[in-house]
């Protein structure tokens, strides 16, 4: 939720039963101390000065927790270096930031328009720190500068964004919206309270699209609820959304138990479903999700996931809306969605999407698998082909003309390794399909 842990700052990964560093997070402890590098081989962790422990052979997470800790104590390293010598590295362990997590914004440049990019991968808050960063106020900055860059529409970027502070989303809906209600929060008894947007200024008041897919759940969910209940915006993406729209309380039952009990414990833990959302409109966010105005071809429309799919969820239901009045500039919905649908109509990239779709859930579907060699290495040769045809598709089709800001860049300065990670964020989306149609759909609007 805060975008930040007390370690080392190294990423890791486990292969033939080591222990290895894939990556340093730049500014961390290992990254400041300078002696671990990606590529060395992690054979045992002390704690300071006590007994090494050997982790080789250890479970990834079990590793990881050994050689995790809190700010300011140290742990000794011994580590295989990439030319066999063997060093013992020792680190004091601080704050690790990690930036991935907190919101970017690019701009695309396409035929002329120039379009801004934001992607929030969660809706974090350090509510331990009232200085601490918050997706709202991050993304509130990130819009502040593309108007200062000029664009003519935003996108904002919400898939496979698992939820987290609601009253960041909260505060985010209203940098779009005028004052207003956002979400409803109902428990078990009682009327719903309902959460407002209490500023009457709106941050950015242009053509607006919001992504999402399967995996866009909780908070995502309300944002992007509240954008399509106010038509303010256009909410695209998988044919819905994840339907997580409840909310959980974790009870620590040794806190319950009398004194006598003490010799026993722990009890552990008890989850509880305390409360549900429901979007202003009256309509929960659970079970179903949110229906995309525009629905986009999507690769994980044959996976069985969302909340519907786990064990003893609560329904659908709805209450009484909210008193709201939607934006007055709406955009056009039903011409947005017909001129995005020949686009998707005539797109190979799509119908191939739309192909592999369907040859998944045969296959899911399918629970015979022949036992003839022959026959079952012609089956994986054909899917391999059909996906070598998708990648040489996706490699031939003209990038997008994306690229972080300036601003942002010229912050970093000579700083090699973030500019690295800068330009890294924009080369993955170069030749994201979604994403062009989104554009699309942005541009239609100017």
């Amino acid at each position: 939720m805060t975008g930040q842990f007390e370690g080392i700052g190294a990423s890791l990964q486990e292969k033939d039963g080591q222990i290895k560093v894939s990556d340093l997070i730049p500014g961390s402890a290992s990254y400041r101390q300078g002696d671990l590098k990606a590529g060395d081989i992690i054979l045992r962790v002390a704690q300071g000065a006590a007994e090494p422990v050997s982790i080789e052979g250890l479970r990834l997470d079990k590793a990881v927790a050994l050689i995790k800790g809190k700010k300011g104590t140290e742990v000794r390293l011994t580590v295989k270096k990439t030319d066999g010598s063997t060093q013992i590295i020792p680190i004091i362990r601080d704050v690790v930031i990690i930036e991935e997590t907190f919101a970017k914004s690019a701009t695309i440049d396409d035929n002329g328009k120039k379009i801004g990019y934001i992607r929030l991968p969660g809706f974090y808050a350090d509510f331990n720190d009232n200085g601490g960063r918050s997706s709202a106020t991050d993304v509130k900055k990130e819009l502040e500068k593309l108007t200062k860059e000029n664009v003519q529409g935003v996108v904002l970027d919400l898939r496979s964004n698992g939820g987290g502070s609601l009253q960041d989303a909260v505060e985010m809906a209203g940098l779009f919206v005028e004052n207003g209600p956002v979400v409803q929060v109902r428990s078990s008894q009682g009327a719903p309270n309902i959460l407002n947007d209490r500023d009457p200024r709106v941050q950015y008041s242009g053509p607006l699209v919001v992504l999402v897919n399967k995996y866009s759940a909780s908070a995502s969910e309300i944002l992007a609820a509240a954008i399509q209940d106010y038509k303010r915006g256009i909410v695209m993406g998988s044919a819905s959304t994840y339907g997580k729209g409840t909310v959980q309380r974790i009870f620590d039952l040794d806190d319950a138990m009398p004194a006598e009990f003490n010799n026993i414990k722990p009890f552990g833990s008890l989850k509880l479903t305390t409360q549900k959302f429901y979007r202003i409109n009256g309509g929960s966010t659970q079970f179903k999700g949110v229906v995309p105005d525009i629905i986009l071809p999507d690769l994980y429309s044959y996976l069985d996931q969302g909340e519907k799919e786990q064990d003893y969820p609560l329904k659908w239901d709805e209450i009484s809306p909210a008193r709201y009045r939607p934006w007055s500039g709406a955009p056009a919905v039903a011409k947005l969605t017909e001129a995005s649908k020949k686009r998707v109509d005539t797109s190979e990239s799509f119908k191939l999407i739309n192909g592999m779709v369907q040859r998944m859930i045969k296959r899911k579907n399918d629970t015979m698998v022949s036992l003839k060699l022959d026959t079952y290495r012609a089956e994986q040769q054909l899917a391999k082909a059909e996906s070598d045809k998708y990648e040489q598709l996706q490699k031939a089709a003209q990038p997008l003309n994306i690229a972080p800001l300036t601003a942002d860049l010229r912050q970093l300065g000579s700083d090699t390794v973030q500019v690295n990670r800068a330009t890294r964020f924009t080369r993955n989306l170069k030749k994201d399909i979604t994403l062009r149609e989104a554009v699309a759909v942005v541009k239609d609007q100017i």
